[in-house]
């Protein structure tokens, strides 16, 4: 689990977890359990999308934001965990991945943070050999086993989806266009300075009920999207481009070279220079 995610922070006292995106590490892993050797034990808190599948029909939605209250899973003799970067699969502004329709089932807001769903008899043997071939993908990491294993992923979640229409239904019918004027403000906005007064004066709300509904609806605040965005596009200019990481970090919204660097650390887990570095060795 330690290379997978990391504690990011606390919020309240309860840890939040991250998924680790170091260059080496791919964007989605399956984790094998059992009822007593489950991958993260107590209350936490996800910042990304996991799909637990329970053996013998039994998956669950995890979501990313709410504290996740595990009593909510029945005990099981044999599981696996899928965790991926939901911007693998979504894009990579932080409003993209929210809204694609393979990932709305895991913002299914039931409290505790964890849906419930029978998988139909006819489709597990098909569940179980898709979680196999990811996770032989993963293990011998041939050739294109990041596109074969997001292809995986892909078929899970199209599964998920169609397991899950009432939950996509409703999410797409309450039409938060509030949180789509805000990623969209962010997407526009984030390579320049850019505040919670800034983004809430935009949107016409006050700040104090911006904070409030996008923290409820994300379990994320406006900044923390916005750094998020700004990491986002970091990683891509650091991969992609020879640009000093001083001018990297001026592209991004954060001139102050050491204040980016610190960011980019906390967020990442390694440096700048340290990430383009680890990069190059992955391509090579």
């Amino acid at each position: 689990m330690s290379e997978l995610a990391h504690p990011l922070r606390y919020r309240a006292g309860v840890p939040v977890v991250g998924y680790a995106t170091a260059p080496e590490i791919p964007p989605v892993a399956v984790v094998r359990f059992h009822t007593d050797d489950r991958p993260v034990h107590g209350r936490h808190i996800h910042e990304f999308p996991v799909l637990a599948y329970l053996e013998p029909g039994e998956a669950y939605l995890i979501s990313p934001g709410p504290v996740i209250e595990l009593e909510h899973v029945r005990t099981t003799n044999f599981g696996a965990c899928v965790f991926f970067d939901p911007t693998a699969v979504g894009g990579d502004g932080p409003a993209s991945w929210r809204t694609h329709p393979l990932l709305l089932p895991f913002l299914h807001g039931i409290p505790g943070g964890v849906l419930r769903l029978d998988v139909p008899p006819h489709r597990r043997e098909a569940w179980t050999a898709i979680i196999d071939a990811l996770e032989t993908e993963l293990t011998e990491r041939a050739e294109g086993y990041r596109q074969a294993a997001l292809a995986h992923l892909t078929l899970l979640l199209v599964d998920v989806a169609r397991l899950a229409p009432d939950v996509v239904g409703e999410l797409r019918r309450s039409n938060e266009t509030l949180l789509a004027e805000v990623f969209d403000v962010i997407e526009q906005r984030f390579a320049e300075a850019l505040s919670l007064r800034d983004v809430a004066e935009k949107v016409g709300v006050t700040p104090g009920h911006l904070t409030t509904v996008v923290r409820r609806r994300t379990g994320r605040t406006v900044l923390d999207w916005i750094t998020e965005r700004r990491m986002t596009q970091a990683r891509t200019l650091l991969r992609t481009t020879q640009a000093p990481v001083g001018e990297i970090g001026r592209r991004v919204g954060l001139p102050d070279p050491g204040y980016f660097a610190r960011v980019f650390r906390q967020v990442n887990g390694v440096s700048p220079r340290e990430w383009r570095r680890s990069e190059v060795r992955q391509a090579t």
